[in-house]
């Protein structure tokens, strides 16, 4: 290898390990401030008392979803508050037998008293933000509570998060998601595993550190005049519940996080349905930081909150830094054998290594926080995390570039199942379109790689990256063979 490539090669896997490094540093900061806020007791408290109940519209955001929409309804309609100052909006831009699922069901809560309506637009423009827009100008809550169609709110949830309407300043109140079928399976584990971490420690840290945090979408209320003061809702990106939740902020108002109310909801059981969401979230926020990112920076708010916004905004390019660090590993074992003068730069280079502890600490505090009685959870499940997240980095690192350089995609809805354990039948969903794509072919190649990778740190005796190699060999392996594996249904 040409001497400019080897040092171009190096300075690049530099660059990534450091951003990754920096990444973790800030992970570990979080952890920290999250930890300080239970050391001093800092939390929800008792719930401020409601003296005079407000209107409130739930809005409920759908678009063709046979399988769960009914249960949604029938989880709302149990919603503890006055029917009098209760408006429900069902948001359907649904194109499939799901209109008249809806239709049935809110003709039926509709007799029992409900101030319900099934609104259905013209187009669906805008997807999910247009929606969202359009109830909002018709709607006759002074807050606006938004759930998606696969999540259950318990009854009580108005009850205690209205109350912190009291403040004037608050804009947002969001809470923390659950998950009605957790231990379906491996994948549902994992992604358990790390949406806890954000719920705990990065919305918790946050908030108690005064920083932004964001709106996740669902299972949080608004205040009607904080989401017009901010400019509405905007379909520009994949993330509109991330783009206007700083909007609103840098506008001066206020979110709070609650931990401990929990809102409960199904999470993915295919991997083509967690590609779809993967890719969503992370174009989404993408698009948001290309957004947002210098209005954030000309701000006025203080330092330490720039920096966290900073690296909340770039929270996804992160599996861009994994993907190149990945990518330049393996010839990093020839540089390093051939080129016995960087030799310093590799022993250096161990410093690293402090990111993957912070990254550590970072799940191992919040899933203590979530499940404190099973000691052994994180040790089962953190390495098989890792795994799946750098098996899923090029297929994030794509939704990323392509969100910076303003490739523009229709909103792709996560297809939901109604599947909370083994028992549930879902045989011939017909949301369920995996394939085998071009990405899907490159992930089998990157195992190939990788184990190549492998296979020459045993060749050359270099034990480094081994462990490394051996990890990325699985994690792009499982991601390709879920990807294609032929789907058993429930009952088969």
């Amino acid at each position: 290898m040409h001497s400019s490539m080897v040092y171009f090669t190096v300075i690049l896997y530099a660059i990534s390990l450091l951003l990754i490094f920096l990444f973790s540093i800030g992970q570990l900061h979080l952890t920290w401030k999250y930890l300080i806020s239970k050391k001093e007791k800092h939390s929800d408290g008792a719930i401020p008392s409601i003296e005079n109940y407000p209107n409130v519209t739930i809005q409920l955001p759908i678009y063709n979803e046979k399988y769960v929409v009914e249960r949604l309804l029938s989880s709302i309609a149990n919603i503890d508050y006055p029917k009098d100052k209760l408006e429900i909006q069902v948001l359907d831009d649904s194109t499939d037998d799901t209109v008249n699922i809806v239709a049935k069901k809110v003709a039926d809560l509709q007799k029992s008293g409900l101030d319900i309506e099934h609104i259905q637009r013209s187009t669906r423009e805008g997807f999910k933000a247009g929606a969202l827009q359009y109830g909002m100008q018709i709607c006759k809550g002074e807050y606006i509570a938004i759930f998606d169609a696969d999540f259950l709110p318990p009854s009580d949830f108005l009850l205690k998060t209205i109350p912190f309407f009291n403040d004037d300043n608050i804009g947002m109140v969001q809470t923390r998601w659950g998950h009605i079928n957790e231990n379906f399976s491996i994948l549902t584990k994992l992604q358990a595993f790390g949406l806890d971490a954000h719920f705990t420690i990065e919305q918790s840290g946050r908030n108690f550190a005064k920083s932004f945090i964001n709106f996740n979408g669902t299972g949080g209320v608004w205040r009607k005049s904080a989401i017009i003061d901010a400019g509405g809702w905007s379909a520009d990106t994949l993330t509109e519940d991330l783009d206007l939740s700083y909007r609103a902020q840098l506008k001066g108002w206020k979110f709070k996080y609650l931990e401990d109310v929990v809102t409960p909801a199904e999470l993915p059981i295919i991997m083509s349905a967690i590609k779809s969401q993967q890719y969503r979230w992370n174009k989404g926020a993408a698009e948001t930081a290309k957004k947002n990112l210098l209005h954030v920076i000309r701000s006025k708010q203080r330092l330490s909150l720039k920096l966290h916004a900073i690296m909340h905004l770039l929270n996804s390019s992160i599996f861009l830094c994994i993907l190149i660090t990945a990518m330049l590993s393996v010839p990093m074992l020839y540089i390093k054998e051939y080129n016995p003068q960087l030799s310093v730069l590799f022993i250096i280079g161990n410093i690293f290594l402090i990111g993957f502890l912070s990254i550590s600490i970072f799940y191992w505090i919040a899933n203590r926080a979530i499940r404190p009685a099973n000691k052994f959870y994180f040790i089962k499940m953190f390495p098989a995390f890792l795994t799946i997240s750098m098996g899923l980095s090029l297929h994030n690192t794509i939704a990323v570039l392509e969100g910076y350089f303003g490739i523009k995609t229709p909103f792709i809805r996560t297809p939901k199942f109604n599947v909370i354990d083994n028992k549930s039948k879902w045989s011939g969903n017909v949301y369920m379109k995996p394939k085998l794509t071009m990405g899907t072919m490159i992930e089998a190649l990157l195992s190939i790689y990788f184990l190549f990778g492998f296979t020459s740190g045993v060749i050359l005796h270099d034990w480094g990256l081994l462990f490394f190699h051996g990890l990325l060999t699985i994690a792009f392996g499982f991601i390709f063979y879920q990807s294609i594996k032929p789907i058993k249904y429930a009952g088969q």
